[in-house]
């Protein structure tokens, strides 16, 4: 059968706009494709476009995504029933479907009259639809728009982002809902922001939830441990990554109710977790997702827990499935710069089991609870940590192990360029930087790790059980103190589109707001994770296409213009964000526990040097009238959501100009965003060609203005000498950063991001 005037016409439709917006010669293609089948046609039209995409003709990833387009728009249209040339169909009946279906949640057609949902529906724009880059427009297709139970694609692109927009504002005031939706569609439909993977995925859906990563505090009973494992499973179960710090549970050997020896550590508890993580999935699509931190004066710490993910050494006390984080204090890095006068690392280090420590020490909180040494950290001008660490080891009846403290930074550095852990959070400077450390004191840690992405810091607790009874009809009652589990809400900044558009000062303000009614929208199967959701309403405004953003404005990478853009820009997001907090705190009040936190009494801004007239009147509207979220910015790692979005992962380099991207049955190029005679010479040099001390000072920079942190990867080649390694790992400290993620070593594969914190 040969090809149909209509189906030749629709193709042709299909690849007008990009071809004649790129000035692409076109002939080739025609030739291909007039002799074609029409059972063929899509396909093979598809199929030349991909392969014509290179670093020479990258502009026919346009011309991909509007062939790709096409017969999204075609499928669609005949699942629904409306004809293929109206490409979007009525808003109203999609919804009114998809919640007899179940896939959608009910709040939508009862809180939406039909006449509001019309209204809405004219809003809805497909010329936005040709943003797409090809790749970007698939991995938004294949995850993210909703399908029936059958994976039939029953959205399109655009109602995504109305659904999610309409979601997210459906408690606002009546009278000013409809505008705040059409502005949440306009930020999502121009690709200047993105949400996190699972709003992206969940919102207005009867399942799942909306947050993005979680973080837990485990206490050194076994009531903690088995209600942590509880606690992730389900929230695993919802598509949640999560991370675990672990160094309250004692250490290998101590003794449990006075008998000697018989703990056996923190590493079979971690094997208990890897095992959850594998069989407990993120929604049937993947395995769970979970970080655990451990101290490096636990006494574990070179019992296993470095060992964890390498490839040599006992498979019994191994946990591949998981991701490990040292937590680090300044101390230890500064044992690290003790040499002797032949230039030798001379300085010590002592790990201890926690139990131990609280048992002997007899240091105690303002409630008599007793405290170990994971309970200080050094503040600017007092250093409680390394006070009473010096206390420890100074106690003649204390056990201890004791190591070079460079043997132990080896041991770390190994892992990392085998497996790319662990995960590096330096303590003191988190908690000195944290804005709500008045809830404990200063010198009291608040916040003891990061999340799986490393872009989390927040206060942080454990629960506890107060009493179990058994009530009048006969129910055994646990009754559970709620600790402060961390929640992250994210969503990012798509530089490059928002900064060339000029719209950071339109885009934050929306942007927050969406953010903000994630907490109160949201559905978390633990409970306390509910309760601190709601106690701090703490939200994560990131960024991705800093990379991409370089380019276009001509900074080369490794310049002193790239850290002074970064320090510029970085406070100009500062700014807007925590204006926006202010201006909703005005609106509904500011979180709970605002009085007495650094953002009330200014400290916050004094430490960041904020004197501008700006900042000073923002400062005078923050005490007055509050903000709304106790913390605000976190830059997460943003891979898949980056390339929805059309540019680059995170505050990444870029990973290469061109490479190949595999799907099940095809092969195609994908190239840097932008690419042309211009940007190519800021590309040029990528990740691991690129000298990381420029990338550290960078996300020094960025991180001045950050009140939590910020994913930031590490880029080696595989045969680093370890005093260079040790050396970036020393300046990122010395740099005040708060973390970093994988060191990314070029003998290693491709690592996947945490698609949870995708943003």
């Amino acid at each position: 059968m040969s090809v149909t005037n209509f189906e030749m016409n629709a193709v042709l439709s299909a690849i007008k706009c990009a071809s004649e917006k790129y000035n692409l010669d076109m002939s080739p293609f025609y030739e291909k494709i007039s002799g074609l089948e029409e059972s063929s046609l899509y396909e093979q039209s598809l199929l030349y476009a991909l392969n014509q995409i290179s670093m020479e003709k990258p502009d026919w990833t346009f011309v991909a995504a509007n062939l790709y387009l096409h017969e999204l728009y075609r499928s669609v249209s005949e699942i629904r029933g409306y004809p293929h040339e109206k490409k979007y169909g009525d808003l109203f009946s999609l919804i009114s479907e998809l919640t007899q279906m179940g896939i959608y949640s009910k709040e939508l057609l009862q809180d939406y009259s039909k006449e509001e949902i019309q209204l809405l529906g004219k809003e809805i724009d497909p010329d936005k639809d040709h943003l797409f880059h090809y790749i970007g427009l698939f991995l938004l297709a294949d995850r993210y728009l909703a399908k029936d139970y059958d994976g039939n694609i029953y959205e399109l692109p655009q109602e995504r982002f109305m659904i999610i927009a309409m979601t997210l504002m459906r408690n606002e005031q009546k009278t000013r809902r409809l505008s705040y939706v059409k502005e949440a569609y306009w930020a999502l439909s121009n690709l200047y922001m993105t949400v996190a993977t699972p709003t992206l995925s969940n919102a207005g859906k009867s399942f799942g939830q909306l947050s993005s990563c979680f973080i837990d505090t485990v206490e050194d009973s076994l009531d903690s441990i088995y209600l942590n494992n509880w606690d992730i499973a389900r929230l695993s179960k919802d598509g949640g990554g999560l991370g675990i710090y672990l160094g309250k549970v004692r250490a290998l050997g101590s003794d449990i109710k006075k008998f000697k020896g018989t703990s056996s550590g923190v590493v079979p508890w971690i094997r208990l977790i890897n095992d959850t993580a594998v069989s407990v999935d993120q929604l049937g699509q993947r395995q769970g997702a979970i970080a655990v931190y451990l101290d490096v004066f636990h006494k574990d710490i070179m019992n296993g827990f470095l060992d964890l993910k390498t490839n040599n050494g006992d498979e019994r006390r191994k946990a591949h499935d998981i991701f490990t984080g040292v937590s680090i204090p300044d101390l230890f890095m500064r044992k690290l710069e003790e040499v002797d006068e032949r230039g030798r690392s001379i300085g010590q280090w002592h790990t201890f089991c926690p139990h131990q420590v609280k048992q002997m020490m007899g240091w105690k909180d303002e409630n008599g609870s007793p405290l170990g040494l994971e309970d200080f950290y050094d503040e600017f001008d007092e250093s409680l940590f390394t006070e009473k660490y010096e206390e420890a080891v100074k106690h003649p009846l204390l056990p201890r192990k004791t190591y070079r403290a460079m043997d132990i930074m080896a041991r770390i550095m190994i892992s990392q360029l085998e497996t790319g852990t662990p995960f590096m959070f330096y303590r003191d400077e988190a908690n000195r930087q944290n804005p709500n450390k008045h809830i404990r004191g200063r010198g009291y840690t608040s916040i003891y790790c990061s999340n799986l992405c490393t872009e989390i810091t927040q206060n942080m607790s454990a629960a506890t059980i107060i009493k179990e009874y058994k009530d009048e009809d006969g129910n055994i009652v646990i009754v559970r103190k709620p600790g402060d589990f961390v929640v992250c809400n994210l969503s990012s900044i798509n530089l490059p589109k928002t900064v060339k558009a000029n719209v950071l000062d339109k885009l934050i303000p929306i942007q927050m707001r969406m953010l903000d009614n994630v907490i109160d929208l949201n559905s978390i199967s633990v409970g306390q994770a509910d309760v601190t959701n709601k106690k701090y309403r703490a939200v994560g405004l990131g960024t991705f296409g800093w990379h991409h953003l370089l380019a276009l404005e001509r900074i080369f990478w490794e310049s002193e213009e790239a850290v002074l853009y970064a320090d510029r820009l970085y406070e100009d997001i500062a700014y807007y964000t925590i204006r926006s907090s202010m201006e909703l705190a005005k609106e509904k009040g500011a979180y709970s526990m605002f009085e007495g936190s650094e953002w009330q009494t200014g400290k916050y801004f004094e430490r960041k040097r904020y004197k501008t007239e700006r900042w000073n009147q923002l400062i005078e509207d923050v005490a007055k009238y509050g903000i709304r979220n106790g913390w605000m910015m976190a830059v997460a790692p943003n891979s898949s959501t980056a390339k929805i979005g059309g540019s680059t992962d995170g505050i990444d380099p870029l990973y290469a100009v061109e490479y190949a991207e595999e799907k099940k049955n095809f092969k195609f190029m994908v190239t840097a965003p932008d690419l042309d005679h211009h940007t190519y010479n800021y590309y040029r040099k990528t990740r691991h060609q690129l000298d990381q001390i420029w990338s550290i000072r960078q996300n020094a920079a960025r991180q001045h203005h950050i009140d939590q942190s910020i994913s930031f990867n590490l880029y080696v080649c595989h045969d680093i000498k370890a005093k260079d390694l040790l050396n970036l790992h020393m300046e990122a400290w010395r740099q005040g950063l708060k973390t970093t993620y994988y060191v990314r070593s070029t003998s290693q594969s491709e690592m996947k991001e945490c698609a949870a914190c995708q943003s």
